[in-house]
């Protein structure tokens, strides 16, 4: 167990240090935060009911899809993945440890934002606050598994960087959060439906937590679990 909370803070000390994750799970989030945030109250008074909920879903995206991903790649698609094995160290830890450590870092980002936007730009906070920090942190969690899948899964950076932007852009542009649903076509209205950032958005919105909007992102998790373990598994072999 020591071992364990050791890996932990020795990966959040590496996160701290490491130029990605502070890039996309602070700098870049926050910086669109502060420009954003005002373009689309000015533009839609309306959205400061959404505002928090929105940027949050920027920033778990971009967190989760594009800064957890080539951690991943150093430990596994590289010689510390041997050290590991030498030293009689589980696989799973490093994913494990990163995992919760980048965690941690969305979780800091998204209350960042929750404490801001009723400053800067008059945002409604969350109405039912228990119930948003726990959809939030089951959406960070999807989004850090599927982020996960990536790292695991894709060896190369240049290639990883694409298939990320690939994942990326259509969850944010097909959530709902830079304009009304309502506005796309019928078929991208259909495709939307893929990707979890349109479920945790509409989870995170005031009294949005049931059911109707919780289990694909149960489903989505579980399913990662089961293909993550298999990957894994295949690497301990090799």
């Amino acid at each position: 167990m020591n071992g364990f909370l050791y890996g932990i803070a020795l990966q959040w000390k590496l996160d701290i240090r490491s130029k990605s994750m502070l890039v996309t799970c602070y700098i870049v989030p926050l910086i669109f935060f502060l420009f954003m945030g005002g373009i689309f109250t000015s533009v839609m008074p309306e959205m400061r009911s959404t505002l928090i909920q929105s940027m949050i879903v920027m920033s778990v995206s971009m967190g989760a899809f594009i800064g957890l991903p080539p951690s991943l790649i150093e430990t596994y698609g590289s010689d510390v993945k041997k050290v590991y094995k030498a030293n009689g160290v589980p696989l799973y830890l490093g994913l494990v440890t990163m995992f919760l450590s980048a965690f941690v870092h969305l979780m800091i980002s998204s209350v960042i934002i929750l404490l801001l936007a009723p400053i800067l730009f008059e945002a409604t906070l969350p109405v039912q606050l228990p119930f948003f920090f726990l959809a939030l942190a089951i959406y960070i969690i999807v989004s850090l598994s599927i982020g996960s899948i990536l790292g695991l899964t894709v060896k190369n950076q240049a290639k990883l960087t694409m298939i990320a932007q690939l994942v990326f852009l259509p969850s944010i542009m097909l959530s709902g959060i830079m304009f009304p649903i309502e506005l796309l076509p019928d078929f991208l209205k259909t495709i939307r439906y893929i990707y979890p950032a349109s479920w945790g958005y509409r989870l995170m919105l005031d009294y949005g937590f049931h059911l109707q909007n919780l289990w694909y992102l149960i489903v989505i998790f579980f399913a990662v679990i089961i293909v993550c373990g298999i990957i894994l598994k295949k690497q301990k072999v090799k």
